[in-house]
């Protein structure tokens, strides 16, 4: 909408009709020097080349719209706002303009994603055409996506609250994953605390851009001759796994973009890209990847590529299949998909996150038992 935004083709659907259940108050209107988190999320739409903007409100739908500036916005009020994202996502798409080539899905709470982000997933589309594009930054997944309007039935049919994932694992042929040099892609926001953690921690990282540090943070000289846990992600089970591998006398890196350190005692390493190869070589290195859909196929996908004889995936079954059904496409052998353990851990009837860390851990130390066995 900058001058150039009618001859994009490409709409924007922002999608602010969300509960902010875990905030306790529409994350929307939490202020960023004078302005809503929303404001600043479509002022930076608006300084791309896209052609409309669809908003899409729900919950506190009238505070919210009385906060923000509607110039130029298409506002939509979605109903069914409860029943999840996906309605919100058939309500935008439903009000893009008919002659709209593709839609860019803006999750409100993004408000760091930079306009040239933007006209870069517009530029790609239009000169490739892909189905999907996905903004990567550093090899991380981001948002927001770009679709083509040839995948917009296939959405209008989603239910519950699922966004446009749901839809990835039938066209893995059809994805374009662009990397952009834009850390806001993978920043959002739940909570006032993890507001200013994000905004600290973009600052910094942007700052600190081309050095070393900013790729692989680690603690030093560590013991030689050590076996590698790799846990890719932040979640209960991942740091679960991080205070196991440190008990066991692991060397425990954990692969992401934002935490420090300071932030895990008990990791040895932070890799803040995507890349397996930028790990020391270790000659004995399991790996877990527990992103929860973030960056698992990605992850996968690195750990494969370096010949890691162990990769467990916490991810459900439809998820852990189309996984291998997009890698399988890639023509990756099926010697190196069968170091994929999906269900992860061994059957202990694990329920809780440390359970759950207690059982993949079981088996990697059955893993390195068997090893040792067979090598004498």
């Amino acid at each position: 909408m900058n001058g150039s935004g009618q001859e994009s083709g490409v709409s924007a659907v922002v999608l602010a009709a969300g509960m902010s259940r875990r905030m306790g108050t529409p994350k929307q209107l939490l202020r960023i020097g004078g302005e809503t988190i929303l404001e600043r999320t479509l002022r930076n739409v608006r300084s791309s080349s896209v052609q409309e903007i669809v908003l899409v409100l729900g919950f506190a739908a009238e505070s919210v719209e009385k906060e923000i500036t509607t110039e130029r916005v298409k506002v939509v009020h979605n109903k069914d706002y409860q029943q999840g994202m996906g309605t919100s996502l058939r309500a935008g798409l439903a009000a893009v303009a008919p002659q709209a080539s593709a839609a860019l899905i803006v999750l409100a709470d993004q408000p760091f994603v930079r306009p040239e982000t933007l006209n870069s997933l517009i530029a790609c589309h239009q000169e490739s055409k892909p189905q999907i594009i996905i903004p990567m930054y550093r090899g991380f997944r981001g948002n927001p996506v770009l679709l083509d309007r040839s995948v917009f039935p296939e959405l209008k049919e989603l239910n519950g609250d699922v966004g446009c994932r749901a839809i990835f694992g039938s066209h893995t042929e059809n994805i374009c994953k662009l990397a952009v040099d834009d850390l806001g892609i993978l920043l959002d926001i739940d909570s006032p605390e993890e507001y200013q953690k994000l905004e600290k921690a973009y600052k910094a990282r942007s700052e600190a851009v081309g050095t070393e540090s900013a790729t692989l943070e680690s603690r030093g000289t560590l013991p030689p001759g050590r076996a590698e846990l790799v846990v890719a992600g932040r979640d209960a089970v991942a740091l679960a796994l991080v205070r196991f591998g440190r008990l066991l006398n692991f060397t425990v890196t954990i692969v992401d973009p934002l935490l420090t350190l300071a932030e895990v005692q008990d990791a040895d390493r932070i890799l803040r890209e995507l890349d397996f190869r930028l790990l020391p070589p270790d000659g004995e290195r399991y790996v877990v990847v527990a992103s929860r859909g973030q960056f698992d196929e990605e992850a996968v996908e690195q750990a494969l590529h370096v010949d890691v004889p162990y990769v467990a995936l916490l991810a459900n079954k439809k998820r852990a299949e189309e996984i291998v059904r997009s890698l399988k496409a890639k023509l990756c052998p099926a010697d190196k998909l069968a170091a994929i353990r999906a269900p992860a851990g061994l059957d202990i009837g694990a329920e809780s996150p440390e359970e759950i860390a207690l059982s993949i851990m079981a088996e990697i130390v059955a893993k390195r038992h068997s090893k040792g066995e067979e090598s004498t």
